[in-house]
C-alpha cells in the first residue's frame, strides 16, 4: 500500500513540474537574474522534492510545498554568493566609470532588487506567480496577517525606491 501511494507522489509531482516548469523556472529567475543558474536552482529543487516527497502529507498542497522549495533553494543560493563575491562585476564596472545611465533605474524590476528577500519573495509570489494571500503565507510559512502586512510594507518601500529614481532621474 505504501508503495502504490508513493507512486501515485511521484506521478503526481512529475505531471506538477512539466505543467508548471515556467513559472518554476522564473520564480527562481527573479532571485538570481541569471538563466543558468535558475535552471539549476529548479533542478537542484526538483531532486530535493523527489528526496522529500514522502513528507508531503496531502497531495492538495503540492503547490504551496513545491513553490516553497523553490523560494528555499533560491535563498539559499543567494546566501551563498553573498559570501563567494560580494560585488559582482557589472556592478564593479558602473561604481568605476563614474557614470550611471539614470533612465535604465527607473525599472520595477531594479526596484524589486533593492527589496529585503522576504518582501520581495511575497511580490514575486503575489503579482508574478499570480497566487492568493492564503497560497503565499502557506508557500512562506507565514500567516495571513504577517503577509498582508509585509505585502503592504513591500509595495510602500517599492513607491518610496521608483520615487527615489525618478528624483535623481531628474536631478
Amino acid at each position: 500500500m505504501g508503495k502504490m501511494r508513493k507512486m501515485k507522489s511521484e506521478d503526481i509531482f512529475t505531471e506538477f513540474v512539466r505543467e508548471n516548469k515556467e513559472n518554476f523556472y522564473r520564480l527562481a529567475y527573479s532571485y538570481v537574474k541569471n538563466s543558468e543558474d535558475a535552471l539549476d536552482i529548479v533542478q537542484d529543487s526538483i531532486h530535493k522534492a523527489i528526496i522529500s516527497i514522502d513528507s508531503l502529507q496531502d497531495l492538495k498542497m503540492i503547490k504551496s510545498w513545491f513553490y516553497r522549495i523553490v523560494v528555499n533553494t533560491s535563498l539559499d543560493f543567494l546566501r551563498k554568493q553573498k559570501r563567494v563575491s560580494i560585488v559582482d562585476s557589472e556592478t564593479m564596472e558602473l561604481i568605476s566609470s563614474g557614470k550611471e545611465d539614470h533612465y535604465e533605474n527607473l525599472d520595477l524590476e531594479r526596484a524589486l532588487e533593492q527589496l529585503p528577500p522576504e518582501y520581495r519573495s511575497i511580490i514575486v509570489l503575489r503579482y508574478f506567480e499570480d497566487m492568493k494571500i492564503e497560497e503565499v503565507a502557506d508557500v512562506l510559512g507565514g500567516n495571513v496577517s504577517t503577509i498582508k502586512t509585509r505585502l503592504y510594507k513591500a509595495l510602500k518601500l517599492l513607491r518610496i525606491e521608483i520615487k527615489d529614481e525618478i528624483i535623481e532621474g531628474v536631478k
